[in-house]
């Protein structure tokens, strides 16, 4: 299975990646984990990558040309893994690429993800920083965006650590004891799997049949309002909405005509009614 990850930030997975079990399977050619700088699918002189957001606000938003460009080569190279005739065999109905994109509105990951991330032959993970990613980014490329928990990060780049090691534990031989799988926490049967045919625009992919002896939701989420009436503050968290930023037009994906408007009012509202 090959890890594509598009960052600003290369050098930041360079000690987790060549570190125990991670280290051991690239070396047995059972993953490959190829980083890949934004910033070299820019095509002016200083390497831009992020912008300032239409309809004003604080922060810089990454643009979606260098992220098209580098998604599109990624692409085409998926067909010359030289892992691939290694691992194939081994998984029953490998699929072929899924791309993700890591941001503070995506749904919640889990190990549910994880399993069925794990029938796929290729993950191309892009990375979000600043204030977001341009949303034409998960409206047009991406399969699926995906959050790791209600809390802000500087970046995307701890996400996809997260996603290669939940994933890479799953597949053939990388942690070598098929009885360590079985019996760890959050482990799920292949019946209990969601659909692998699930997209970005369904609901919850967290969502799965349990066993009858485990809690169901309603008294997990009993429980859980008993425990918030006990303490004496709430965590008020900020809806993000949709980020664009320049050009305003791109491959005819075009910025909201709101946000160019310069009406501050009607811009407002526009957030409002979009965030997620």
């Amino acid at each position: 299975m090959k890890f594509d990850i598009i960052t600003i930030f290369p050098k930041i997975f360079d000690s987790y990646f060549n570190e125990s079990i991670l280290g051991r399977a690239q070396k047995k050619n059972l993953i490959e984990i190829k980083i890949h700088n934004l910033r070299d699918y820019a095509t002016d002189k200083h390497q831009t990558v992020d912008d300032t957001p239409y309809g004003g606000g604080a922060g810089m938003v990454l643009k979606i040309e260098p992220i098209w460009r580098c998604v599109q080569f990624l692409k085409s190279q998926i067909s010359n893994l030289k892992f691939q005739t290694n691992i194939k065999s081994q998984i029953p109905n490998l699929k072929n690429t899924r791309i993700i994109l890591f941001s503070a509105k995506g749904k919640k990951f889990t190990q549910a993800d994880a399993q069925r991330l794990s029938k796929y032959e290729n993950l191309i993970m892009i990375c979000g920083r600043y204030e977001g990613v341009d949303e034409r980014v998960a409206d047009n490329i991406i399969d699926e965006e995906f959050s790791i928990g209600e809390y802000v990060l500087t970046g995307g780049e701890i996400p996809a650590m997260i996603v290669v090691d939940s994933v890479s534990r799953l597949l053939p031989e990388v942690l070598g004891n098929k009885e360590s799988l079985a019996e760890e926490s959050y482990s799920i049967g292949s019946e209990f799997m969601v659909d692998s045919s699930q997209t970005k625009e369904e609901g919850n992919s967290s969502q799965f049949i349990v066993h009858g002896s485990q809690m169901d939701e309603n008294e997990n989420n009993s429980k859980t309002n008993d425990a918030n009436k006990l303490t004496n503050y709430k965590l008020q968290a900020n809806k993000e909405y949709p980020h664009y930023t320049k050009p305003e037009e791109f491959n005819g994906w075009k910025v909201p005509e709101v946000l160019l408007s310069g009406n501050h009012k009607a811009i407002e509202k526009w957030r409002r009614d979009n965030s997620k």
